[in-house]
């Protein structure tokens, strides 16, 4: 069924590119005529076929080309890409990361409201979008080269690729999921260690499984760590912010950082038979639940999502949860934890 509807839609894509009448570049206004009709038929064609998850599809016109609305139970997704191979996937694939999300704790939560996708065909849409969105963050958040950002409760994310754009796509809703539903915000080493869990996935009957063990781009950065580059102690890792690393223009010590943050929330999920896990997901549903031994002071960056998150927070607020939820001892966690990482590469 998937195979006749992508083929299906296809042909129609390609049929409508036709065949030039004129040498001249067509007119703004012919191109998004163009636009219009590839998503007419795309639209028709998903209504006819009905993707897994997808609840509701129509036009949606904003300022950056013709596009469409997709709607499924937990997202809306607002969207000018009109392939259709990527269409048919991303209701299954976002409803399939919310439970998968939601996996992490020890019981499941549920918005009362859909989350928010934008997700565009090109980067100059994306660019368009982003300085009239998000306002004075927009020039840092231009300067990623190839990806997406969550802000204002939105994931915003621009077409590089199929498998990538699923990454992103994965990886940016787990910020967006714990940012509504938990009261208090993540420490970085943990906020994103917990979204490179869902970089990685393979489409299964209609849902999508996440494989943490197989993202190999975090793999290789983790041997490249353990072997030529310089390690981050665990200590200092669970106290860091990773825009400390991004001031210092140092590109080696930001993928360290990443892939033993990747590292060590998989070590806390999978290592001694999941040992920590109790502890992992109780770190987890107290943070969601308010119920962090913090100060008061610290409880309320905690809360304030409009108060950054800053150095010292993270170097104070990440160790004391990292010594109360995990372990006291670092240089007896660290052995194991470095023996997990050596196993895991090796794998």
């Amino acid at each position: 069924m998937f195979k006749q509807f992508v083929s299906i839609c296809l042909i129609m894509v390609v049929c409508l590119t036709g065949c030039p009448k004129s040498d001249k570049p067509p007119s703004v206004k012919t191109e998004n005529t163009w636009k219009i009709d590839v998503r007419t038929r795309v639209l028709n064609c998903m209504k006819v076929e009905s993707p897994p998850a997808l609840e509701s599809i129509e036009p949606w016109d904003g300022d950056y080309g013709p596009g469409l609305r997709l709607t499924t139970t937990h997202y809306e997704i607002l969207t000018t890409l009109l392939d259709p191979l990527m269409l048919y996937r991303i209701p299954p694939f976002v409803e399939s990361a919310y439970y998968s999300y939601n996996s992490q704790l020890p019981e499941p939560i549920e918005t009362g409201t859909r989350f928010i996708v934008y997700i565009f065909a090109d980067r100059q849409q994306w660019e368009q979008f982003t300085k009239a969105f998000a306002g004075p963050q927009a020039k840092l958040f231009c300067k990623i080269k190839a990806g997406a950002y969550y802000h204002n409760g939105a994931c915003v994310i621009y077409n590089i690729g199929r498998k990538r754009t699923f990454s992103a796509l994965g990886h940016e809703g787990w910020h967006q999921f714990n940012s509504r539903l938990f009261k208090y915000r993540l420490p970085s080493w943990l906020d994103e260690g917990v979204a490179m869990l869902f970089e990685i996935s393979r489409q299964n009957n209609g849902t999508f499984l996440f494989e943490p063990a197989k993202n190999s781009d975090r793999l290789m950065a983790l041997m490249r760590t353990l072997t030529d580059r310089e390690r981050i102690p665990l200590r200092q890792l669970v106290a860091m912010n990773p825009g400390e690393v991004l001031a210092t223009n140092e590109s080696d010590a930001l993928l360290t950082f990443y892939s033993q943050s990747y590292a060590l929330v998989r070590f806390l999920r999978e290592a001694d038979h999941s040992r920590y896990m109790k502890d992992y997901r109780r770190l987890l549903a107290d943070g969601m639940q308010g119920n962090w031994p913090l100060d008061e002071s610290d409880r309320t960056i905690a809360e304030d999502r409009n108060q950054p998150r800053t150095v010292g927070w993270n170097r104070i607020v990440g160790s004391q949860l990292f010594r109360h939820y995990i372990c006291e001892d670092f240089e007896q966690i660290e052995k194991e934890y470095l023996a997990f990482c050596v196993k895991i590469v090796k794998e």
